[in-house]
């Protein structure tokens, strides 16, 4: 199923957006300038907090009783992380001793997916293809179908309900605590038996069965035009059955409540889902072994602080792992954020440029043929400019922040400049040597 959509923008409008454009390309530059230069910084400011964290940490190999002499010293320490809390989610019968309890909610809906071809046309007006298709898949939300291009993929909902997670507030690691904001970390989710009351099924099956019951009114009246788009039930598990909806749901069966270990579906049949179906999934984490990088508060953790950068390091991991590791584990997570950023900046540097200098390739789009060599040409020199534009401001940022790194960088990209500079004097200079000798 795909519905199609085709639209033609002429050329004086095309010239007209793409000379607005420019603002959009500075903003993207400067933007992309900005990053460049601030990211380098940060990346910096990071290495020497975890490097100064390094330094100071002191690994200890037994947290069972309380050491005194610890108390505001940062340590590295590897204990089970456990706990005596129940956890409970009331609404689906759950009760667990766990450090934590997650309630996953999933709504099997519409989803509506664009794809976008653009075609030059002789004249310079351009023709744009969007072609829209729909797939039936679970989200992870209930998705308004009221803007779908093509009718017939109306979504519904049998009942929202909220996601959960519930954390233990009392998660022991030897003699001390641990704090929430490590606590958090802790992975290794498990399924968590749902195990509501036959009066608990009982009740929702009444509360969909009630919504998913048309109105008296409603069945002898047609429905309004208004109403073409139907509307999303809404329907609380711990609240009294809502009223019906003016204009029923698709489905003429009421909805059944089906329950499978750590899953429980709200629909007809769970092996072939229906639009407004929901699936719960409830999960657990249980005491696990951990290895912490955290500085002793009293009979707690804190996050250390550097007083040299004002930067914070804690760490949580999984399982006996050294402290060399897990700091290893830090510098390695500061590189990839440091490099996802860094070629962030660059495609904003270049896409600015693009944007500033696109009106000369739009100007050209007269002549389709003529169009494509004139952008390519734009654009090789917009990626290259670009990205010693990027190299160059990389390069200061190292000046300001490592001076014997950065000098090298800034070579680099000089030569870079200076390079792009002598291809176009050499073209320049090819041109007249290739015009054909005038005839005696």
């Amino acid at each position: 199923m795909a519905y199609t959509e085709t639209k033609t923008t002429s050329y004086g409008k095309r010239v007209g957006n793409s000379f607005k454009g420019i603002a959009g390309g500075f903003i993207c530059f400067i933007l992309g300038t900005i990053l460049l230069f601030w990211n380098e910084g940060r990346f910096v400011k990071r290495q020497a907090t975890i490097g100064e964290a390094e330094r100071k940490c002191v690994s200890v190999d037994d947290v069972s009783k309380i050491d005194k002499d610890l108390n505001g010293e940062l340590i590295h320490a590897t204990a089970k992380a456990d706990t005596t809390n129940t956890l409970v989610d009331v609404e689906f019968g759950v009760s667990v001793v766990a450090i934590k309890l997650n309630r996953s909610v999933e709504y099997y809906q519409w989803e509506e997916f664009k794809s976008t071809k653009k075609k030059d046309n002789v004249g310079g007006s351009e023709t744009t293809t969007t072609t829209y298709t729909y797939k039936k898949d679970w989200a992870g939300k209930p998705i308004d179908s009221s803007e779908f291009k093509e009718a017939g993929h109306q979504n519904t909902v049998l009942t929202r309900i909220e996601d959960k997670s519930v954390l233990a507030e009392d998660v022991t690691f030897g003699a001390y605590r641990l704090p929430s904001f490590l606590v958090k970390k802790i992975s290794g989710d498990k399924p968590a038996e749902v195990n509501p009351t036959e009066a608990q099924i009982q009740e929702w099956n009444k509360k969909l069965d009630t919504a998913a019951a048309p109105p008296p009114a409603a069945a002898a009246a047609p429905a309004p035009a208004a109403a073409a788009q139907p509307e999303q039930l809404e329907l609380a598990l711990d609240a009294p059955a809502a009223p019906a909806p003016s204009t029923p749901p698709t489905t003429s069966t009421p909805p059944t409540v089906h329950i499978s270990g750590n899953v429980v579906y709200f629909g007809k049949n769970p092996e072939s889902p229906e639009i407004g179906d929901v699936r719960v999934t409830l999960t657990k984490a249980l005491p696990a072994e951990v290895s912490i990088i955290a500085e002793v508060k009293n009979t707690t953790f804190t996050e250390f602080v550097s007083r040299k950068t004002n930067g914070r390091v804690s760490s949580l991991a999984m399982g006996d792992k050294s402290m060399t590791e897990m700091f290893a584990d830090l510098r390695f997570a500061n590189s990839v954020w440091t490099w996802i950023l860094r070629i962030i900046g660059v495609l904003l540097v270049i896409g600015g440029l693009n944007g500033i200098f696109g009106f000369i390739t739009t100007l050209a789009k007269v002549v389709p043929f003529v169009s494509s060599i004139v952008g390519a040409g734009i654009g090789f020199i917009c990626g290259v400019l670009g990205f010693a534009w990027s190299l160059t401001i990389i390069a200061i940022a190292w000046l300001f922040y490592r001076p014997i790194i950065g000098v090298p960088l800034l070579v680099i990209a000089i030569a870079g400049i200076w390079w792009l500079k002598k291809v176009a004097k050499d073209k320049k200079a090819a041109a007249p040597a290739a015009e054909p000798p005038p005839a005696a």
